[in-house]
């Protein structure tokens, strides 16, 4: 049985304990040494090497610029990016019934999981994140691939630091 008491102290626990849920990794632990961006072998075959490149580069400069003070060449700690799924709307714009498994939607995705690792190799944190882009704009000008796949990027590399940084 949950008494006042047994609420009350539960309660005040949760709210000490709070702020250090919420608090970012960085904020307590050494700046970020490398960025690597990899890809799992269903994206490489389906996507191919032109089209990973160009993820992999915007995800890359993407994070430096965000990541600005936090990041410092040769530092102990490393942020691994594993692209995990990219996937198209039907078309630019989209159509059909707005979620990927009805063949249709909306929406462009893109699935990572980021993951910093310390200087010995040991995992300190990891956060699974999927970003969704809408039209990446004219869908009639020849760049609209190019164009979507950068801005899922982007939108990766910006909660990424979210995640990291806060």
């Amino acid at each position: 049985m949950t008494t006042r008491r047994h609420f009350l102290a539960f309660a005040l626990g949760a709210t000490a304990l709070a702020p250090f849920a919420a608090t970012p990794v960085l904020a307590q632990a050494a700046p970020i040494g490398s960025i690597q961006v990899v890809f799992t072998p269903k994206v490489m075959e389906a996507w191919g090497s032109p089209h990973t490149a160009l993820v992999k580069a915007e995800l890359e400069s993407t994070l430096a610029e965000l990541l600005g003070p936090s990041l410092r060449r040769g530092a102990g700690t490393r942020l691994v990016i594993a692209v995990s799924s990219i996937w198209f709307a039907a078309f630019a714009g989209g159509s059909g019934g707005g979620k990927p498994k009805d063949g249709g939607g909306d929406n462009d995705y893109l699935e990572s999981t980021a993951t910093l690792y310390d200087r010995s190799g040991r995992e300190l944190a990891s956060w699974p994140i999927r970003s969704t882009e809408g039209m990446g704009g004219a869908w009639y000008l020849p760049d609209i691939d190019q164009r979507r796949l950068k801005a899922l990027a982007r939108n990766n590399a910006y909660w990424i630091k979210r995640y990291v940084v806060g």
